[in-house]
């Protein structure tokens, strides 16, 4: 049987045929206490540097371990600095003269001159002991974590993986200060991410070269290891691809995909191929679909770049075409400054034209008409042509989203640029395809060097699905003849294209189709939200009927809180159009609000911003309403597949009919080498909709009979839900995969529910969500008080005759219920009942662990054991060596240990803080030497204890050091002097668990 073990010497054996080192953590001599091994370190560092005098090596190796911060992911990052950009240090020489070198903990550029260790069964002592299971050590220090389940346990997955690696964080959290990268496996599936992310923004490495076709159908452990550790990519990795953004104090660490990895590394190959005077200039273009991470590539290019000696400190040009773009773009750079460095903005003109004239070096953000000639004055005549602001040949520009703004070449603002800067290199950065009639991309950057196409980015999860909905709302002047009528019209007018326009404008603002409008899109809105909380975007065709959509939408019942984003003109806007106009600083706060998922912004109503460059992950719907073609309709409806928590997909419904419009831009897309289509039409939507409801039936069994749901009584509905209940409920996996399964039916339900193709499966989704929910309440049940257990006990016996099974202590009035419910009359009463044991037996276990949880802290080496003991008995039940009537006797023998520490606390006249410090040293009596109670004892400890607490205490050392010494003082002459220790250990351990939380 292969096991958690073959898993891990499979990893240890592919490192080692990429030349890694193999040691048992065993045999290291190595205090449990360190996680560094400091004497490799110091070997490398007297190897790379014998110049320097040993007192500056060995001080070296003390900066290198020795991390700063206010918590643990600031003292990550001060050590990826320091490990990454390396530390200067001054000394003198032998004869006196002062000298500075600057170290390097690694050898980033020679990967043959570090020592790489793969190392296994490495115990860690901290909070508590653990024992990571493969840890990578590049010249003693802990860079890579990885954490392995056994591939061939149906009871595991990689989810307890990554969960473990969040009891790691707080029992050894020393180890993750090193951190770079953490791997999870279950074996079948192997992820990379950094240790302080969420489950979802772990990934699959899916190519070992970024070239060849990613490997889908490979060992994903093999491509991940043979895709990132190669030696020399590994140190790539570290030093190029890992980054800290501080959001106001709070760091959020960030680490390449594959697809940003290998595409930003062709990307600077092609540079040192194509930059002058090397090349024509030319580099290429990125072509990484919307949504999976564009500007962190650009970023970790620059950095990269910037770092490049061929390219003498460059200097980076970040060209866009439209201000707001400019500013999100900028601020993803600002919050990138450990890759980029410092980054500077041109608001003018002239500021450009002063910052381009300057020195080698930096990086600069500006929009293309910011290249604009200037014009005559009363004071100067204006210029014919832009003057050449630099000559220089390491200028690199990287335009984003990469369109029509850079094929002007012969005249306009992409031709100024380039006569500002004849020598300069250019890069594309697209999420759209630029191929288009009149844009030759291989003319102006180059071919393009990475493709990352939508149907990679769905099959990664780097994005989710976007549906469309066509619920067209006709505009009574659309008729195929419109353009001919117009034209008539207006014959002989130039301006008959806007004429036309207004026309349509009017004719969709009319006020009974908006009313439709709004009421359909708040109708829709809620049922999407039921099933799946989110916010969502409306696009209007002008800004007069923004204002429209938003006062039909607010008079409507039940309407959530809605703004309009628009420019605004003061000296033609009508008054009532003020409350919609807002300075630059009110419109970011109004970003902040909708980009937060709790924020009662729930809509927001659009013309043009936010449709580009805007990204609020919580997004999932968008009604569209106006007109758009080509990439601007691309950029818009992918404001909704950002992935965010458990969001699946994202809905676009669609009222004005840019359905053909779609079709011409899937054109687009696969006509330029991608893959996937922009959106999934909403006949797929119905066929994923009819097997997730295959799926879901097919767990449930086949004797159950409720194809007459809607006739059925409450009562008889209700049995049938419990006949489903009790068949999923005894296995906690049965359990998982149902409520998934019905999760995704769910999700699918929200997208098709206008379709009437669905109305022969409502019943089989009615009864599905029943049971879903059923299953769900039943194993979320919620400890703290008791009240009216009769109810209880009659509700459960009676076999629960009302369709809020799903809640049976909701039902008896009870919200919260406690422990004290469990009594032995209550439950053993239950023993000729013939259906409803595994339903007692999930409720009852659910009350005490939940109960055992609200304990933990308080005693956390009696509740430990007893949470132990439960899920024995629990397990004994599943293999059948227990059946379901014994199973209640013993939980109700674990129910019965809690209620004696509620009468153990008045009968020895304790606190119930105090009791598990009692229990510590009644543990002991017999190394006691004080006479009388052991309880004024136990009052005097926990008092020092208390006496002594500070905020954050548990992570400061002199304040734990302080409690020590107090606890000391009060135990010294009472306690066995040798055995002093081995109580001060346990009583330090019960006071982290319990006062941890301690505020003033």
């Amino acid at each position: 049987m292969t096991t958690e073990a073959t898993i891990e010497q499979a990893t240890i054996d592919w490192l080692s045929d990429l030349g890694y080192t193999h040691q048992l953590g065993t045999d290291l001599a190595q205090n449990h206490k360190e996680v560094v091994l400091k004497d490799q370190l110091l070997v490398f560092i007297e190897q790379q540097y014998p110049h320097i005098p040993k007192e500056i090596q060995q001080f070296a190796v003390a900066e290198f371990t020795n991390n700063v911060g206010a918590d643990l992911e600031h003292r990550n990052r001060t050590f990826h600095l320091k490990c990454t950009k390396g530390i200067e240090f001054a000394y003198e020489d032998a004869n006196g003269h002062e000298k500075a070198v600057h170290i390097y903990p690694i050898d980033f550029s020679n990967a043959n001159k570090n020592s790489f260790l793969a190392v296994n069964q490495f115990s860690i002592t901290g909070k508590n002991k653990r024992r990571p299971d493969i840890i990578i050590y590049i010249n003693g220090l802990p860079l890579v974590l990885f954490e392995l389940k056994n591939w061939y346990d149906e009871n595991t997955n990689i989810k307890e993986a990554y969960n473990q690696i969040q009891h790691y964080k707080k029992d050894i959290s020393l180890l993750f200060e090193y951190n770079a990268v953490t791997i999870i496996s279950d074996g079948n599936e192997a992820q990379h991410g950094m240790f302080s992310s969420g489950m979802e923004w772990f990934s699959a490495w899916k190519s070992i070269n970024g070239i060849d076709t990613v490997q889908d159908d490979d060992f994903q452990m093999h491509t991940l290891l043979f895709g990132v550790f190669p030696k020399e990519r590994l140190l790539n990795y570290i030093k190029n691809f890992i980054f800290h953004e501080d959001h106001n104090g709070t760091l959020i660490k960030k680490g390449a995909k594959y697809h940003q990895f290998f595409g930003v590394n062709f990307a600077v190959e092609a540079a040192k191929k194509s930059v002058r005077p090397f090349g024509d200039g030319r580099i290429g273009v990125i072509w990484h679909t919307q949504g999976s991470g564009k500007s962190i590539s650009m970023a970790m290019y620059t950095g990269i770049l910037r770092s490049l000696p061929e390219l003498k400190n460059p200097t980076i040009v970040v060209q866009v075409d439209r201000s707001d773009l400019d500013l999100q773009l900028y601020e993803n750079f600002v919050l990138a400054k450990d890759l980029v460095g410092d980054v500077q903005h041109a608001e003018t003109t002239e500021d450009l034209r002063t910052l381009l004239s300057a020195g080698a070096g930096g990086v600069i953000f500006t929009t293309i008409e910011k290249f604009r000639l200037k014009q005559t004055t009363d004071e100067a005549l204006g210029e014919l042509e832009h003057p050449v602001l630099s000559e220089r040949e390491n200028i690199i520009v990287m335009a984003d989203e990469a369109h029509r703004t850079q094929y002007g070449l012969l005249d306009g603002f992409a031709s100024n640029l380039r006569k500002a800067l004849p020598q300069a290199s250019f890069i594309g950065f697209t999420g759209t395809p630029v191929d288009s009639k009149d844009a030759d991309t291989q003319e102006v950057f180059g071919s393009v060097i990475h493709t990352y196409d939508i149907k990679q980015a769905v099959d990664d999860n780097a994005t989710v699905n976007i549906f469309y909905e066509p619920r067209l709302a006709k505009l009574h002047l659309w008729n195929e003849n419109i353009d001919n009528d117009v034209d008539a019209v207006t014959e002989g007018n130039e301006d008959s294209d806007n004429l036309k326009w207004a026309a349509i404008e009017d004719a969709a603002g009319s006020k009974d189709r908006v009313n439709k409008i709004a009421k359909d899109i708040l109708t829709h809105f809620i049922n999407r939200t039921n099933t799946l909380k989110g916010k969502a975007m409306v696009v209007s065709m002008s800004r007069r009927n923004c204002v429209k959509i938003y006062d039909a939408l607010t008079a409507l019942e039940d309407c959530p809180e809605v703004a309009v984003v628009m420019t605004g003109n003061i000296s033609k806007d009508p008054i009532a159009w003020n409350e919609h106009i807002r300075t630059k600083d009110a419109t970011e706060g109004l970003k902040k609000r909708f980009r937060k998922e709790d924020d009662p912004l729930q809509i927001v109503i659009v013309r043009d911003m936010w449709l580009t460059g805007f990204d609020a992950p919580c997004v999932h719907t968008m009604y569209v309403d106006k007109i758009m073609k080509g990439h601007n309709l691309m950029q818009a409806i992918t404001r909704t597949n950002r992935v965010f928590k458990d969001k699946r997909n994202g809905v676009i419904v669609d009222y004005i009919g840019i359905g053909d419009n779609l079709k011409t831009a899937t054109n687009k897309y696969t006509g330029s080498g991608g893959h996937g289509q922009p959106t999934i039409d909403m006949e797929q939507a119905l066929e994923l909709f009819f097997n997730q409801v295959e799926v879901c039936k097919a767990m449930l069994p086949d004797t159950i009979e409720y194809s007459e749901w809607k006739r059925l009584r409450d009562a008889d509905k209700v049995l049938l839900v419990k006949q489903g209940l009790n068949a999923i409920i005894k296995y906690d996996e049965d359990a998982e995969n149902f409520m998934k399964a019905e999760k995704t039916l769910s999700s699918l339900l929200s997208i098709v529910k206008s379709q009437p193709q669905i109305q022969e499966y409502a019943i089989d989704v009615l009864f599905i969500q029943h049971v879903s929910k059923a299953v769900r309440n039943a194993k979320s049940v919620k400890s703290s008080r008791s009240e009216q257990q009769e109810k209880i006990k009659d509700l459960i016996s009676q076999s629960i005759d009302s369709e809020d099974i799903v809640d049976v202590f909701a039902m008896a009035g009870i919200e919260k219920p406690d422990i004290s419910i469990l009594d032995e009359t209550f439950l053993l009463g239950a023993k000729q009942e013939k259906d409803s044991h595994a339903l007692k037996i999930e409720l009852i276990k659910n009350i005490l662990k939940d109960e055992i949880k609200l304990r933990l802290h308080k005693n956390i080496k009696k509740y430990t054991s007893l949470r132990e003991e439960i899920e024995k008995v629990i397990d004994r039940y599943h293999n059948n060596a227990l059946d379901s009537y014994a199973t209640i006797a013993e939980l109700i023998e674990r129910a019965k240990d809690l209620q004696n520490d509620d009468k153990r606390t008045e009968e020895l006249g304790l606190s119930e803080e105090e009791l598990a410090f009692y229990d510590i040293l009644a543990a002991k009596q017999d190394i006691i030497k004080e006479e009388g109670l052991v309880k004024d004892i136990v009052h005097a400890v926990v008092k020092a204890v208390k006496r002594n607490l500070q905020l954050d205490w548990t992570k400061k050392e002199n304040a734990k050091a302080g409690i020590r010494l107090a606890v000391k003082k009060e135990l010294r002459g009472k306690v066995s002097i040798t055995k002093l220790n081995d109580i001060l250990a346990e009583i330090m351990e019960q006071a982290e668990g319990q006062f941890s939380d301690w505020s003033a």
